[in-house]
């Protein structure tokens, strides 16, 4: 099988490929990158010792395409991650839709061009901002979790959110590149007839992710707090008590795995996440850095910020049910992993320009 990716010098995308050419026999793959993000240089040597063949590019080009060849998969992994992009003065709504929306329609045409399968790896902030933070929240253990009793929105489990919860506006500009990206690989499969694969993913999480506090949020923390860089816990009520969960790339891969061999339904759309036993609040995480690095305390900040949601905890039963995958690693392991990483690579955040 050949194998593109896009991305590939990218946290998500490097890994699935270290991933992927050692686990499936006779793989070809291949990708491109335009090492805009800093940290994405660093991957280049890895992936080459593996075999894995790179190209220079940019998806926002047609041309940087061209010359690529037939594949029979493509992984979308490329796209400005941030949940703030456009709004947060670091890039303009223009850069991120020719990044998020423009770069897909490429892909999307190269794979109509090629009949290569696509798998577009999709977020879970396509989902409604305004219903995510109406989802009733009570305290415990240092973190928020679902008052069961009083939810109203459709689409939520006691494991979580699941693809039925709303996609209506405000979503970001982020959020909302992501979901025509999913409209338009769902319209392009259909009319030229390749196989689409929209996996909707939670916070992956993993050693050597070069991400910030907007973006790659556990590693982002457990860096800082080893090198005792000041950290807040933003908005409600400063207490750290927000709650996300966590993916390792590995698991992800194994999810590709199967898909790859599978004829997907027409609505291909599910979710890649930890789920709820691979959750964890700000303040716990805390809690777990101080006992690993010692103490360090992070500083109440009260004042809201965009987009900010109190609970997302994604339900991937889904996966589970038509393709009989779920998640393999804990949300400890990938802790300790990163703490290893951190132990190793005490500038990492310098050399990745998360600071």
């Amino acid at each position: 099988m050949k194998l593109f990716i896009t991305g590939i010098c990218g946290f998500v995308g490097s890994s699935l490929a270290k991933r992927l050419v050692q686990q499936v026999p006779g793989i070809e793959i291949s990708g491109v990158d335009n090492l805009l993000r800093p940290g994405s240089e660093m991957n280049r040597a890895e992936l080459a010792r593996l075999g894995i063949r790179f190209v220079h590019g940019d998806l926002r080009m047609p041309s940087d395409l061209e010359a690529i060849g037939p594949n029979d998969w493509v992984i979308d992994a490329a796209a400005h991650p941030s949940v703030l992009a456009g709004v947060d003065g670091r890039s303009s709504p223009r850069q991120l839709a020719e990044h998020n929306l423009v770069g897909t329609l490429n892909i999307l045409d190269y794979c109509r061009q090629q009949k290569a399968g696509l798998i577009l790896l999709s977020t879970s902030r396509v989902y409604s901002v305004r219903d995510l933070a109406a989802l009733p929240v009570k305290e415990k253990n240092g973190a928020f979790e679902l008052d069961e009793a009083n939810i109203k929105t459709p689409g939520v489990t006691k494991e979580g959110i699941n693809e039925s919860f709303p996609t209506r506006q405000p979503i970001s500009l982020y959020g909302a590149t992501k979901l025509a990206s999913e409209t338009m690989a769902r319209e392009y499969g259909h009319a030229f007839d390749f196989p689409v694969w929209i996996n909707r993913c939670g916070v992956l999480a993993g050693a050597g992710q070069f991400g910030t506090a907007e973006q790659g949020i556990f590693s982002y923390w457990l860096h800082a707090h080893a090198a005792r860089m000041p950290l807040r816990f933003i908005g409600f009520g400063g207490l750290g008590y927000q709650v996300r969960d966590a993916l390792h790339p590995d698991d992800l891969a194994d999810l590709l795995r199967i898909q790859f061999e599978k004829t997907p339904p027409p609505d291909a759309t599910m979710h890649a996440s930890g789920g709820l036993a691979n959750s964890m609040s700000l303040a716990q995480l805390t809690d777990w850095c101080n006992q690993r690095f010692g103490p360090h305390t992070p500083v109440a900040d009260h004042r809201p910020r965009p987009f900010d949601i109190s609970w997302l905890v994604m339900d991937s039963q889904v996966a589970a049910t038509t393709l009989g995958w779920s998640p393999k690693r804990s949300i400890t392991s990938i802790l300790e992993e990163i703490a290893e990483h951190v132990g190793m690579n005490p500038d990492w955040l310098r050399r990745t320009g998360a600071i």
